[in-house]
């Protein structure tokens, strides 16, 4: 059985091949040939286990994954995330490879964001604003530049340097005009692309201060207690889009609390792998306020793996 390293992984995995993997996960998901269990999370304190199991499809092997949440091992100098994957074998069921997965974990977040952006931005889109500065901060500025041709970014998060080093960082990498934000309202204001990718129990997208047709993305809303955004932009949105609807009902903290409240139905949201294929409606309009809740599912890391053993 091989193991590949998160080095090996981000050889083989450029943001384009990472971004083509995830469209193919999703429209897989929405043509009903990927295969998922439920998402798993077991919580200790402020720490999480979550685990994921998929196929993309029958033919394909099984992929599993197991994922820990440590937000304190940020103020350690370590990953905030770290993961493993499992790959077996279509035919055999055996196992084939392991593989470091944080890398795997950035890289299919970001590119199914960026996914996601392609469906339901404008194409005109041309500025993003970042809440946060972290590792997927970062991943999201340049994966969303792969497929909308961004003229400037506004990055806030609470940590006035960190936010100003990786602008800086983000600037001389990509060429683009990348400048701190002191406040969330400052980075959100007349911008059309907002990705909030922080692991906040509490709301940072300031909902009053969102453009006209602005699209958010959330994407650290991935377990009940996180909330980046508040019940009035779940209330204001006039689309609610998921990573997929079973999973987010459970898991999102937004969806949940709109859920539970009664200001969104179930069957008000979208997955992205529907309205990829064309089953369901993303953006109706360019004056619409859209919201995209990613929580991460088993199948996008099926993808991101099945592609990087395809490389190696």
């Amino acid at each position: 059985m091989d193991s590949y390293s998160d080095a090996d992984v981000r050889s083989a995995l450029d943001l384009d091949a990472a971004i083509a993997s995830q469209r193919l996960a999703f429209e897989s998901l929405g043509r009903g040939e990927a295969q998922q269990a439920a998402k798993t999370a077991v919580r200790t304190g402020d720490n999480t286990v979550l685990s994921y199991l998929s196929r993309l499809s029958p033919r394909h092997g099984a992929v599993s994954k197991l994922v820990s949440v440590h937000p304190g091992n940020t103020g350690r100098g370590l990953p905030a995330i770290s993961a493993t994957v499992l790959a077996l074998d279509a035919g055999t069921g055996l196992p084939v490879a392991t593989m470091a997965a944080t890398a795997l974990t950035e890289l299919r977040t970001a590119a199914a964001s960026a996914v996601a952006v392609d469906a339901l931005a404008p194409t005109s889109v041309d500025a993003l604003a970042v809440l946060g500065s972290g590792v997927q901060a970062r991943a999201h500025v340049r994966a969303i530049a792969r497929v909308r041709g961004l003229r400037s970014v506004r990055l806030h998060s609470r940590d006035a340097g960190r936010r100003e080093r990786a602008a800086a960082e983000l600037a001389e990498e990509l060429g683009l005009d990348v400048r701190p934000a002191a406040s969330a309202r400052e980075a959100v204001r007349d911008v059309p692309l907002v990705a909030a990718c922080t692991l906040s129990e509490s709301p940072v997208v300031p909902t009053a201060d969102l453009a006209a047709g602005a699209t958010v993305l959330s994407v650290g809303s991935f377990e009940p207690q996180r909330c980046e955004v508040d019940a009035e932009l779940l209330r204001r949105a006039d689309s609610v889009v998921v990573d997929d609807v079973g999973t987010a009902a459970e898991h999102a903290g937004p969806i949940m609390t709109a859920l539970a409240e009664g200001s969104v139905r179930r069957a008000d949201l979208a997955d992205l792998g529907s309205v990829l294929v064309g089953e369901s409606e993303g953006r109706r309009g360019s004056g619409d306020l859209v919201f995209y809740n990613s929580v991460g599912i088993g199948v996008q890391d099926a993808a991101a793996a099945l592609a990087v053993l395809g490389r190696l």
